[in-house]
């Protein structure tokens, strides 16, 4: 599988390709990653250096590429955190070059907008860029609770009114839906969830719920998703190995102590995840 990746990097830590990149290589694909910051750290320190790149220099990038004559072998692009909307149109234009080379090219979008406990942090008009122009030009769509619920304006909390989101998601344009980070009310203390449906119904999978913030996860089942979604061809499959994957990553992560997501040190969890969780079919 090849993927072009067009997302943020940092040199210090793992988030946006800096999360994305190893563990599909870790998986033995090939990952063609485009930078559209190249920082010191992530944001979430409050400091960090570095240029955010311009839009002609990232679509430079691109059009390089495409001068290879490869564009026509990428099966799926990726895209996550959009600093500006001109970002914005370059993703989306690149997204159409490379179905035009190869119609059987997969999007995967990860409409990031916020999550439940920090609200919004992206520029205002990020959000109506994604919910107009790019959330329909996915195939894929990753967005947390909250980021489903700002998308389809609605509140999703319970299964069932999570569910009636994804749907009117699915309206938009996506076939294929994750839902990270849900957190029903109903659920046994201690656990969070992740819903994935397409045509073949919906299937929900329960891990224990870490105290820990770890940036850059969100990047990380994006990539992992796309990935075991393509090779085995099953939302159910897919789901439980991504979550079995990130779970072992956020424990590895938690039991050593460190802010930054242990991605090299817990790559077997890509590779071979060591505690496996099983999706249960709720559609």
């Amino acid at each position: 599988m090849r993927v072009l990746s067009i997302q943020s990097s940092v040199a210090y830590g793992h988030v946006g390709n800096s999360a994305a990149v190893f563990p599909l290589q870790r998986l033995g694909h090939e990952v063609w990653p485009v930078f559209t910051v190249h920082f010191s750290n992530h944001t979430g320190y409050g400091a960090w250096r570095g240029p955010l790149l311009a839009a002609d220099d990232v679509r430079e990038v691109i059009t390089g590429i495409e001068e290879r004559g490869v564009l026509g072998s990428v099966d799926a692009v990726l895209s996550g955190y959009q600093g500006g909307e001109d970002i914005g149109e370059v993703i989306l234009d690149a997204v159409a070059r490379v179905k035009a080379a190869n119609p059987e090219a997969t999007y995967t979008c990860d409409p990031v907008m916020g999550n439940a406990r920090s609200g919004c942090f992206v520029q205002p008009g990020i959000p109506v860029l994604l919910r107009e122009r790019v959330v329909p030009a996915a195939d894929v769509i990753t967005p947390n609770q909250f980021e489903l619920g700002f998308l389809t304006g609605t509140e999703p909390l319970s299964l069932e009114s999570t569910l009636d989101a994804v749907d009117r998601a699915r309206a938009m344009g996506p076939h294929t839906v994750l839902v990270t980070s849900v957190e029903r009310p109903d659920r046994p203390e201690g656990t969070i969830e992740m819903l994935a449906v397409d045509d073949s119904g919906a299937w929900i999978v329960r891990t224990p719920l870490l105290p820990i913030k770890a940036n850059g996860s969100g990047d990380v089942t994006a990539a992992l998703f796309t990935a075991h979604r393509h090779e085995t061809g099953s939302i159910a499959e897919a789901l439980a190995r991504t979550a079995s994957s990130v779970f072992g990553l956020l424990q590895a992560t938690h039991d050593s102590g460190e802010r930054e997501l242990q991605l090299v040190a817990a790559q077997e969890h890509f590779a071979s995840p060591a505690g496996q969780f099983e999706a249960r079919q709720v559609r």
